[in-house]
């Protein structure tokens, strides 16, 4: 491909805005993933936390340490859980700003991209 300077110029810069905006839409499928996780998690620790709800002092309460089953007091298991679901809670609005900035960032590439693309045509059309 024959091309002036300006023409290349331009291209190189529609180039880094295409990888600048290939690069963060690998970052949102991974995001959009880790939020799946963390949501299932979430559904996991809520269902937990309701069958806590439906037990009365008599009920005993264990909890898996690698192999072994330990005792653990029922209001212990309901505390450790609420804040199980308290910080999960703030990781999923966290990533929910981290990924509604990553698609304002695309945005921006996006435009770019089309802005550099449109004045690349006109240069080249003007040879």
């Amino acid at each position: 491909m024959n091309m002036d300077k300006n023409s290349a110029a331009l291209y190189k810069k529609m180039q880094t805005e295409v990888e600048s905006y290939q690069n963060l839409q690998k970052s949102c499928v991974k995001m959009v993933k880790q939020r799946a996780l963390l949501e299932g998690q979430l559904n996991e620790n809520k269902c937990v936390l309701d069958e806590l709800s439906l037990l009365g002092p008599d009920n005993k309460v264990f909890k898996l340490f690698g192999p072994v089953l330990v005792k653990q007091e029922l209001e212990d298991s309901r505390q450790n859980v609420g804040k199980r679901i308290e910080y999960i809670s703030k990781e999923l609005e966290r990533s929910t700003d981290t990924l509604e900035n990553m698609e304002k960032d695309m945005l921006k590439h996006r435009e770019a991209v089309a802005k550099y693309q449109q004045q690349w045509q006109v240069a080249a059309a003007m040879k």
